[in-house]
């Protein structure tokens, strides 16, 4: 598949590098050269310097041919009169554009994206993501990672393995026996920094990091056998009341299931906006690092602490002073993986990566077949794939332990009509049903022969 990547930022480096190790033709443009020298060093692809809008620099990148067409520099107009370019000059017959700004977004204003007016097919929001990344984080206390598939029956846990997990050097085969109606799966562990997809004979340790597949309404259950527990979210204080923070407070705020949210915001202005839109929930303008703001906010008697400003240092530190001060649980934005590490040392709970959602949220669009959502984890390490099974797919008709995967593939869950299933290896594959599976990044190209690739699927 020939696809051209504008930007060549963080979001457009990590598409393309997904793309070009899977064999696709990619082309990146971008207007900084340096970061279009960066893309070409290190990725198998080929680059343009220029504006992705001007019609002469598309026409260079190869749009002619092109099927595939993602506008993620770091203005929406730009993506926007790039996707317009695309269309009405070179045909291309698939645009995707990341848009920032909240105006661009408005339901209301939905009919703008359609092919007589802004033909753009696919609008990816980096802070709607974010904000959703957050519910996630906040949704399940006691993983460092979250998320949902199967229309929210299925969830995959990120779960860090500590003393107290009662299942510590247990073959995951034993886990099975002992646990036969626990609907349940590992199909990843961390270990001394190195991501792999575990057998049926591998044990956990403590410091390993699990992903772990769960059934919704087993996760009390499987968060339970491996140690944690699971504590109540009534009481929430956000540092950052920008879009993402804005998100947040508004979606808690219409839960059914009241949350009292507080919000500290630095910029007066954000504050004061923020505080407009919000009903029930205190907005304090001042810096989430001060202590007696913290304090005024009652970090001492909240649940979770969530920061989200857009600088990671203010992030981390408001975190550790958070816990200083009693918060049982900190969540913070983190843009920088090479920070990542630092998380455990300094007791932060987890994090949320927004390279990596919209990463996520882009992929899922671009995938073959009939895909219904891809996750990327870690740093482009490894993808969870859910998706429908073909009748011309290798896995239809087959039995699990009967299919060829590679080593670094697993199947976390399978939805059989509207049950969702453990997977077991005498578990039948059938047309219709959907599975979401578990492959390091190298692995991805043959999961996608095995959902039968098409381009009819587009």
């Amino acid at each position: 598949m020939k696809v051209i990547i504008c930007g060549a930022g963080q979001v457009g480096w990590q598409i393309a590098r997904h793309l070009s190790g899977e064999r696709n033709d990619v082309t990146v443009v971008d207007n900084n050269p340096d970061l279009v020298r960066r893309a070409t060093d290190t990725l198998d692809v080929q680059g343009i310097a220029g504006f992705a809008s001007y019609p002469d620099v598309l026409d260079r990148a190869g749009a002619r041919d092109a099927e595939m067409i993602i506008a993620a520099t770091h203005s929406d107009e730009v993506n926007m009169v790039t996707c317009q370019v695309a269309h009405s000059v070179f045909g291309i017959n698939r645009k995707i554009a990341r848009l920032r700004s909240q105006s661009y977004l408005n339901a209301i204003y939905s009919d703008l994206y359609r092919r007589n007016h802004m033909p753009i097919d696919v609008v990816i929001s980096p802070e709607k993501e974010v904000a959703a990344a957050a519910l996630q984080r906040l949704s399940a206390p006691a993983a460092f990672d979250t998320e949902t598939f199967m229309n929210g029956q299925a969830h995959l846990m990120g779960i860090s393995i500590e003393e107290e997990c009662p299942v510590v050097n247990t073959p995951l085969r034993q886990l099975t026996d002992l646990f036969s109606t626990l609907r349940a799966t590992v199909v990843a562990v961390r270990r001394d920094g190195s991501l792999f997809a575990p057998d049926a004979n591998d044990q956990i340790f403590v410091g390993d990091e699990c992903y772990v597949f769960s059934h919704a309404n087993d996760i009390p259950r499987t968060l339970e056998i491996f140690g944690k527990k699971v504590a109540k979210q009534d009481r929430v204080v956000l540092v950052g009341g920008g879009n993402v923070g804005l998100a947040v407070a508004q979606t808690l705020e219409a839960r059914a299931k009241r949350v009292r949210a507080k919000v500290i915001e630095k910029n007066r202005i954000c504050a004061e906006k923020a505080a407009e839109a919000l009903e029930r929930t205190i907005v304090l303008n001042g810096d989430g690092l001060d202590a007696a703001l913290l304090a005024e906010a009652g970090i001492s008697r909240a649940d979770a602490m969530l920061a989200i400003t857009d600088d990671d240092k203010t992030n981390m530190l408001a975190c550790v002073r958070a816990k200083a001060e009693g918060c049982p649980y900190t969540i913070a934005l983190i843009n920088d993986p090479t920070l990542v590490p630092l998380m455990i040392p300094l007791g932060i709970d987890a994090y949320i990566n927004p390279r990596a959602t919209t990463v996520s949220s882009i992929l899922r669009h671009i995938r073959h077949g009939r895909v219904r959502a891809v996750y990327s984890i870690g740093d482009a390490e490894a993808e969870v794939i859910e998706a429908e099974v073909l009748s011309t797919s290798p896995l239809a008709g087959k039995r699990i332990s009967e299919i060829d995967f590679p080593e670094g593939v697993l199947v976390g869950a399978v939805r059989k009509g509207e049950e969702v299933i453990r997977p077991m290896g005498s578990t039948r594959i059938d047309e219709g049903d959907v599975i979401a599976i578990f492959a390091l990044a190298e692995d991805v190209p043959e999961v996608e022969r095995l959902m039968q690739v098409s381009i009819d699927f587009f």
